[in-house]
């Protein structure tokens, strides 16, 4: 089975980080790709275990690394959903090994996108604010939404999710909201309106709004809201797994092996 290709995985004891080890296990079994790398911070307790002993199942083959070089070398793609700041550096390291980067971390401000473009230079990276289908799909309806409603409907975009999530809005929320921008041809940060409290005003005409709910062990839920006089539209994506994200970043890792460097989104990887 080594002649599969391997994949790393970042972040490999966080929530979605054994959600993707599990993935790999899945697609190794479907003889498309095999672990090839797990990735934890320096001195963390699982350094030197095999990865799957460290997931309380049974061995894998894999030691844990906290040495990203180590780990990349040995990979045809690397799956990342950690930090802005940590991905930043696994980037700059996926491009020097010329290794597929799948990148599923949010919260990235303007410049640290920008910083992903030399990496991209060299090899692929496929980004996305969400790696499932489904809302991919949606994401399409939003921009055509926008496009065939003019600016008497107002658009406001509403996402739920778990209390530990640390970035609002999510980064699901931020692309429909963009598609949103896009559909109705606007620039999306001068026509946000996120964060309302105490006295307002008047919504402002042809404004995206963004409202955040954080609570429990919500997966994630996204409602985009076209609203005008006397009527309203509602598209909505619903996720109940979050291994529906992790089958979409091996997904995407397998395509990226057979694509030019650049920078890639799921709609890339799903032909939409």
């Amino acid at each position: 089975m080594t002649d599969l290709p391997g994949i790393v995985i970042t972040g490999a004891s966080g929530r979605m980080g054994r959600m993707l080890i599990r993935a790999v296990t899945e697609a190794e079994a479907a003889g498309k790709a095999r672990l090839a790398g797990a990735l934890v911070r320096p001195g963390h307790a699982w350094v030197g275990r095999d990865v799957g002993e460290a997931m309380g199942g049974a061995p894998l083959g894999i030691t844990v690394t906290d040495d990203p070089l180590e780990a990349f070398a040995k990979a045809r793609a690397v799956i990342d959903f950690t930090t802005p700041e940590a991905s930043l550096g696994f980037a700059r390291l996926a491009a020097q090994a010329r290794a597929v980067h799948v990148i599923g971390t949010t919260g990235f401000e303007k410049a640290q996108l920008a910083a992903l473009e030399p990496c991209a230079r060299h090899a692929v990276i496929v980004r996305a604010g969400n790696m499932g289908l489904g809302i991919n799909l949606l994401t399409q309806m939003v921009r055509k939404a926008a496009e065939v409603l003019d600016i008497e409907w107002d658009i406001e975009v509403v996402e739920a999710h778990h209390n530990r999530k640390v970035d609002a809005p999510s980064g699901t929320a931020l692309m429909l909201g963009q598609a949103a921008a896009d559909g109705r041809g606007i620039d999306l940060d001068e026509n946000t309106e996120a964060g309302r409290n105490g006295i307002t005003g008047p919504r402002k005409p042809g404004a995206i709004g963004f409202s955040s709910i954080r609570g429990g062990d919500i997966v994630g839920e996204h409602d985009v809201i076209f609203a005008t006089a006397g009527e309203r539209v509602i598209l909505r994506h619903v996720a109940t797994d979050r291994m529906i994200f992790a089958r979409g970043g091996v997904r995407a890792a397998l395509w990226g092996i057979e694509r030019k460097p650049g920078q890639y989104d799921m709609m890339d990887v799903l032909g939409l």
